[in-house]
């Protein structure tokens, strides 16, 4: 008999992460169909982990707030016992928008990269990452990602409002990349993939560079492909895309259906604001199940919602969606934010699944924290998703095999009635009972 672990949060509750009396697996009655039956034979992807990014934003929000409380929030998200059991992270290439203002890492005009200096990382970003790599007790699996390239590199003469890369500054840019990965080597936080922009297809007021598909393409076949492999950094992955659901497709397509650029892309990234179109991150499996799949950014726009449940079912409901359609890791946007939403040089305030309040000195854990602690404390990298058929439409669901060979099942249930299912796997099913508003994750132990 399947020994199981029980772990529930639900609204209007005190229940965040807690256990509960286990479900029990019984032999099912001859003839019944489960609501939800488990199939661990069926293998589709392997999970490389989930995480956060370590934006100046986060990062100087957590410089301000008492020393311990620091301490605790890296702990409650990258320790592997008392945390969420982080093990991936993001960080921008110089400046984004959550981000103190515009800053590169060269003087103008230095094509050779001569003056290249990552100073400013080291007062609170690189810190973080390291203190955030202690907590977990090894490497993160980082992504690096652009916002824009320096001002004199682009079409606008800004970072901010969109522009493009020039032509005669692509060569320059792609080694801009091998720089800052071989900064960040030298201070022990090795950086396993790189995106080409992030959101390409976007003119933000902040900082943002926009690619057509083909330039995109060609920027990648062309120039950073090369420049990596010139630089003997060839197992650094390169992620396109990095924007939204609703044109993933066509523009993963217009990449990765041309030899000599796919053959130096890890696969497509994607964020959430465009829709929850699964079925277009399925799509790009489908047309090339060799690439991968990664979120890459998503977050509750329009500033702090302290104690909002709508924000953490928006992650459950996307982790699911984006799970099943074969997608292997997944990053949410700041770590933290202070009262504001911000830091952010533009004003483009949002909410993260940790507010510290920098003038009371108070921490919020918002619902999307521990939404998120449904899937990331209990699916280790290297799950691999398995089978799963659902006739409940009610409550969503997904299910993975740990590398230690436990099940992980993850349901959730955004109605405002309470659900009752059965759970099937093997010869055995189980009842559970799903609150109105909650998440739920079994831990089984065949």
């Amino acid at each position: 008999m399947a020994k199981v672990q029980t772990v529930l949060t639900a609204k209007d509750t005190d229940h965040r992460l807690s256990l509960q009396q286990a479900i029990e697996f019984k032999v099912a009655t001859a003839g019944a169909k489960a609501d939800v039956t488990l199939y661990p034979e069926e293998e589709y992807q392997t999970i490389i982990g989930f995480g956060g990014a370590f934006t100046e934003a986060a990062a100087y929000t957590l410089s301000r707030i008492d020393p311990q409380k620091r301490a605790e929030i890296i702990r409650r998200y990258f320790d592997p016992v008392e945390g969420l059991n982080y093990s991936m992270g993001r960080v921008h290439i110089h400046s984004c928008d959550f981000a103190l203002g515009n800053y590169t890492y060269v003087e103008e005009d230095d094509t050779i990269l001569k003056t290249f200096d990552i100073a400013r990382d080291r007062q609170w970003v690189l810190p973080l990452i390291k203190d955030a790599m202690a907590a977990k007790g090894g490497q993160l699996t980082l992504l690096a990602s652009p916002w824009s390239p320096p001002a004199w590199m682009k079409t606008n003469g800004s970072m901010n409002h969109g522009g493009s890369l020039k032509a005669e500054y692509a060569g320059v840019w792609a080694r801009y990349y091998t720089k800052f990965i071989e900064a960040y080597c030298e201070e022990g936080v090795p950086v396993w993939a790189v995106s080409v922009q992030n959101e390409p297809a976007a003119v933000q007021v902040w900082d943002s560079c926009e690619y057509s598909a083909e330039e995109e393409r060609d920027f990648v076949k062309n120039h950073l492909g090369p420049a990596l492999r010139a630089a003997g950094m060839g197992d650094v992955n390169i992620v396109i895309w990095d924007h939204n659901r609703d044109i993933m497709v066509e523009r993963a397509s217009a990449v990765l259906s041309d030899p000599e650029a796919a053959r130096y892309v890890w696969g497509t990234g994607i964020h959430w604001y465009g829709g929850e179109e699964f079925d277009k991150v399925a799509k790009v499996h489908e047309l090339f199940p060799d690439k991968h799949l990664l979120f890459t950014e998503g977050c509750q726009e329009g500033g702090v919602r302290l104690g909002e449940w709508f924000t953490g079912e928006r992650y459950g409901r996307n982790m699911i969606g984006d799970l099943n359609a074969w997608t292997e890791g997944y990053l949410d946007w700041n770590l933290v934010l202070d009262e504001t939403g911000g830091p952010n040089h533009v004003g483009n305030l949002c909410d993260a699944p940790v507010i510290a309040d920098t003038v009371t000195g108070e921490i919020h854990y918002n619902s999307s924290y521990y939404y998120i602690g449904h899937f990331s404390k209990y699916i280790a990298p290297g799950a691999v998703r398995i089978g799963l058929t659902s006739t409940t439409e009610d409550v969503l669901s997904c299910a993975f095999r740990n590398p230690d060979g436990t099940l992980a099942v993850v349901l959730m249930n955004e109605g405002e009635e309470a659900q009752s299912l059965t759970l099937g796997l093997g010869g055995e099913t189980a009842r559970c009972t799903l609150p109105p508003h909650s998440i739920t994750t079994h831990v089984i132990a065949l």
